[in-house]
């Protein structure tokens, strides 16, 4: 590496930027590939030294040398990986499929060294005569685990074939991800008349007349992206059209175009099964969850059901309900098919409850959610943010805070990126630009820089960003996770904030949820933007009355959802079938609206098709029957309460994936979590 390469790559050397942040003004495309390589590189130099290291294999100079490797390449992955969800463009994607592939080799030049295996395995066997702290115990095992899990005993031809289909993978999940990205922005429903706009928000309109005018076109833009989409069909009274936008949705990488994702999902579902297979397991979620809470597809299939029998009589009499309205209005014949759903639903909940989320909207202006979301952790936690705006950041929309401590110490950098464009992808996410860790040299923490990702209303012409309540929602969900990132407090980086198992990652995320409906949360910074009006109790009563409105039916679409993801990595044959039938199948006993044949879930299901859902989405609800049991505790002895917000924090969020998640919670809560806390919760058991 030479100096003139050095001197113009911001990836190469220290970031001279507030706490080593992300220069992003800086980095361009061209920057990303020479510094992977680089980076490649020098992880191989490192390992190469473990390998030829004279001494004896132990601890140091084999775990922990290994968890120190790859600095660089890491630095350079997390913008890398981070801007493909967040601000990507063609030539980004592009330079993907090309660095995609490399990356997966060179994990594979790792986990198949034979004779790196021999040093760690050694170190491994030696584990009841080593004098290890609990951290470094659980370091040792993941080190080992990982190298099994990927490949490790292989020989031969077989590790030939691991390499192959782990190559092969790695370019399918980019190429599906992508594919449901353009389909996405490629569909807009343009409509010119007005009468077309019946029923819709005076904002969803604004909004739509905003998006045809920086298109260049005349009349209203929807879209695929959320905060067009969602109103639309909540409110929209012509029926046809939301048909349309339905089935635009719903088909989303079925057509016969170059986004077509059904061959796509096939591939990958037959590739992790023979990676599974490969590895001696019997099918892919064995391999899975195999590093779970849940550690079988046994255990997930009986929360599945317990949930489904719990949930379908409730459910049935939702549909029932709204079917009876709707018929009200529009005959015996009429059924309720799915774009009907949230038309009808909203009509429903306004009738019973006299609520709805047009009414809560101009309570919720983004700049005092954030105000009340952040107020929130500086209650519980006594941590502060401050914005600074010499951080750089890689889209204007995004905004830089640092985190204090209750000290006054620096704890973290969060940046905040709220509203949908072209480069970001669909859904919300907390993500990390740098993890924690402590420097065993120097004894420094270093903290972490993490970031929130998310796809809400923007601001218009005339009104400021006015979220829905489930905009709130999601806002605390993701900064749930945020704070599990924030406050980590482990030696290894490997070991820190998110870095747990997969189905315990949510409990953060969904115990910041149940706030949205506590009246002391919400009366701390839900205004009326325009009058200043806090959110009147009535309206606040009524919110929670209507909390568990259509409860069972969103459990079972959640549900159907991990019915689909278990079909698919149970499997232990190769797939050659329908797709839409076999999809149609799997969830068939959690579906109460009518099928739609034509519908696909499966070709646009990122989570467990290019994420890392795969034989997990099931963690939503097992994490929600933690949560539910967790945030008991609060309600029991007050929301804000000190004692339970700094065990909370002591024992989950700062300890990572240090010690098994049971140990971390019944260390919290005191017992096991049971699944009544949830039913209790939710209306279904009293």
């Amino acid at each position: 590496m030479n100096n003139i390469t050095n001197a113009q790559n911001p990836f190469y050397g220290q970031y001279h930027t507030p706490h080593g942040t992300v220069p992003f003004d800086r980095i361009k495309t061209e920057h990303y590939e020479p510094a992977i390589l680089e980076g490649i590189k020098l992880q191989n130099a490192e390992i190469e030294a473990i390998i030829q290291n004279p001494e004896k294999p132990d601890f140091t100079n084999t775990i922990e040398a290994f968890e120190e490797s790859g600095e660089l390449l890491d630095k350079v992955v997390a913008v890398f990986g981070n801007m493909l969800s967040a601000e990507t463009n063609d030539d980004l994607q592009e330079l993907a499929q090309k660095i995609m592939p490399l990356l997966s080799e060179h994990s594979n030049n790792i986990t198949l060294n034979e004779k790196l295996f021999a040093r760690v395995k050694e170190v491994y066997n030696q584990k009841e005569t080593l004098q290890l702290t609990q951290e470094q115990k659980q370091l040792l095992e993941n080190a080992y685990n990982s190298f099994v899990r990927h490949g490790a005993n292989l020989k031969g031809e077989a590790r030939e074939e691991y390499r192959r289909l782990t190559t092969e993978l790695s370019k399918l999940t980019l190429t599906f991800s992508e594919n449901n990205l353009k389909e996405t922005n490629a569909y807009q429903m343009l409509l010119t008349k007005k009468e077309s706009l019946a029923g819709l928000p005076d904002i969803i309109v604004e909004a739509a007349a905003e998006t045809a005018k920086s298109e260049g076109k005349e009349g209203w833009v929807f879209t695929l992206h959320a905060p067009s989409y969602v109103p639309f069909m909540t409110y929209s009274d012509n029926r046809d059209l939301r048909q349309k936008l339905y089935m635009a949705y719903n088909t989303k990488c079925t057509h016969d175009n170059e986004f077509n994702n059904i061959d796509i999902v096939k591939k990958i579902a037959n590739t992790r099964m023979k990676i599974a297979q490969l590895l001696g397991y019997k099918d892919y979620a064995e391999y899975t969850l195999k590093k779970r809470m849940a550690e079988n597809s046994e255990s997930v299939y009986k929360l599945l059901n317990q949930l489904l029998e719990a949930y379908t009589p409730t459910a049935q009499q939702e549909y029932k309900e709204i079917q009876e309205l709707a018929r009200e209005e529009q005959g015996n014949d009429f059924v309720v098919m799915p774009w009907d759903w949230s038309y009808y639903s909203n009509k429903l909940k306004d009738k019973k409850f006299n609520i709805n989320e047009e009414m809560l909207r101009p309570y919720f202006e983004l700049e005092q959610v954030k105000k009340g979301v952040f107020g929130l952790a500086e209650k519980l936690y006594g941590i502060t943010f401050r914005k600074n705006t010499e951080i750089p950041v890689y889209h204007k929309d995004v905004e830089a805070f640092e985190v204090f401590d209750k000290e006054g110490k620096f704890l973290a950098v969060l940046y905040t990126d709220f509203h949908p464009r072209l480069g970001k992808r669909a859904g919300a996410w907390m993500t990390s630009y740098k993890d924690q860790w402590i420097d065993k040299k120097t004894g420094e923490n270093s903290r972490p820089h993490v970031s929130v990702v998310m796809n809400f209303t923007k601001p218009t012409e005339n009104k400021p960003a006015l979220l829905t309540f489930n905009e709130v929602e999601t806002f605390l969900h993701e900064f749930g996770h945020s704070l599990h990132g924030m406050f980590a407090n482990s030696t290894y980086r490997s070991l820190s904030g998110t870095n747990v198992y997969w189905d315990f990652v949510e409990l953060p995320s969904q115990i910041m949820e149940n706030f949205a409906i506590e009246k002391d949360f919400l009366n701390t910074f839900a205004r009326h933007y325009q009058t200043g009006e806090v959110l009147p109790d009535e309206l606040i009563k009524r919110l929670v009355d209507a909390s568990n409105f259509n409860i069972a039916y969103a459990c079972l679409r959640q549900l159907s959802f991990g019915l689909l993801d278990m079909a698919w990595y149970t499997r232990n044959t190769p797939f050659e079938g329908d797709v839409k039938a076999y999809e149609q199948e799997a969830w068939k006993d959690a579906q109460i609206l009518p099928v739609v044949p034509e519908a696909c879930m499966s070709t646009q299901f990122s989570h467990i098709f290019a994420g890392g859902y795969a034989a997990g989405y099931y963690s939503y609800k097992w994490a929600e029957v933690l949560d539910a049991d967790a945030f008991s505790l609060f309600k029991q002895k007050g929301i804000f309460n000190q004692e339970v917000a700094d065990s909370f924090r002591n024992n989950i969020l700062s300890k990572g994936g240090t010690e098994h998640p049971m140990v971390l919670y019944k260390r919290f809560r005191g017992q096991e979590p049971s699944i009544d806390a949830l039913l209790i919760r939710n209306g279904i058991k009293k």
